[in-house]
């Protein structure tokens, strides 16, 4: 009778670390496609690169040809990045940097809610979380990094997607974020 348990509980553990997998998998596809939709809108969307920048710059990131390229450029390598799991922690910083750049520039001021006037921070807010959860979980089974026997997952994933990604946001808001003071009534 033990062994069957025991047994029975080794098919669950099996079970659900292919549960792990899939959602690792869904959770890459949708952040990946997602990343990669907003880097290519940014670059041949819309405005373009020259408006990209330009709004980049009205919000304060100086210069803005160059912000908007290096968001552009992180959103797509790093959806392609997570698409084919590779790198994932990193792939994962690079989602939280961009997202914790827009959420300090342009959402954190409208509200919670995305509907809101000016976009509300639920949006970018949920993109960052997801971002750090992957890479606490890491790219699962079907991935590059797999592969290639590269498993960096757990605290040390977490560590180097808030370390790389928050960080390497805070430092560029404070390097290159000079927001426009309102004018003064007369």
């Amino acid at each position: 009778m033990i062994a069957t348990l025991l047994a029975a509980s080794d098919v669950n553990l099996i079970i659900n670390y292919r549960g792990v997998d899939i959602a690792a998998l869904l959770l890459r596809l949708a952040l990946g496609v997602t990343m990669i939709a907003h880097g290519y809108n940014h670059i041949w969307g819309g405005g373009k690169i020259a408006g990209t920048a330009g709004w980049f710059e009205s919000l304060g990131l100086r210069p803005g040809k160059l912000h908007a390229w290096l968001a552009s450029l992180t959103e797509l390598g790093a959806g392609a990045m997570l698409i084919l799991g590779v790198l994932n922690p990193l792939a994962a910083a690079g989602v939280v940097g961009v997202m914790v750049v827009a959420w300090i520039t342009n959402h954190r001021t409208n509200g919670f809610f995305i509907f809101r006037p000016g976009e509300g921070w639920e949006y970018v807010a949920n993109l960052t979380f997801a971002g750090l959860a992957l890479a606490a979980l890491g790219p699962g089974r079907w991935s590059v990094d797999r592969l290639v026997k590269l498993h960096v997952a757990g605290f040390r994933g977490l560590a180097v997607a808030v370390v790389c990604g928050l960080g390497g946001a805070l430092l560029l808001l404070a390097v290159f974020w000079r927001p426009n003071r309102p004018k003064a009534d007369s």
